[in-house]
């Protein structure tokens, strides 16, 4: 069970992670997502300047322990994405890239608010 809830915990990560990275854009048709996308926003540019420890990881570490697996080195992202999804020494660029993303989803929501604008995917 501990490692069924380390794995469900991890995808859990990469849910979050993908809803930073496309969040706001979501927020662009559905308001109230643009208060969550902050925070976890906050909470990643916090990590970025800070080191703190994420609870996600706190917690699949803890789960992976008591199913007899080792913690992850370093973090989430240094485990399961640096060097993995691409190599590390590119891991400025593509915080700069994924950034800019979160930015433009950002200024189109405050854009489309101001002009009481609401997209439509239809």
């Amino acid at each position: 069970m501990a490692r069924v809830l380390a794995d469900t915990v991890m995808v859990l990560h990469f849910a979050l992670m993908g809803f930073l990275i496309v969040g706001g854009f979501f927020a662009w048709r559905w308001r109230g997502v643009i208060y969550p996308h902050l925070v976890i926003g906050a909470w990643a540019i916090l990590s970025l300047l800070v080191d703190v420890k994420c609870p996600l990881t706190m917690l699949e570490n803890h789960f992976r322990l008591q199913a007899g697996q080792p913690e992850l080195s370093g973090g989430f992202i240094d485990h399961y994405i640096d060097g993995v999804w691409y190599p590390e020494s590119q891991s400025a660029a593509v915080q700069f890239v994924l950034g800019t993303i979160v930015i433009v989803s950002w200024v189109g929501f405050a854009a489309r608010t101001r002009s009481g604008h609401k997209l439509s995917f239809r």
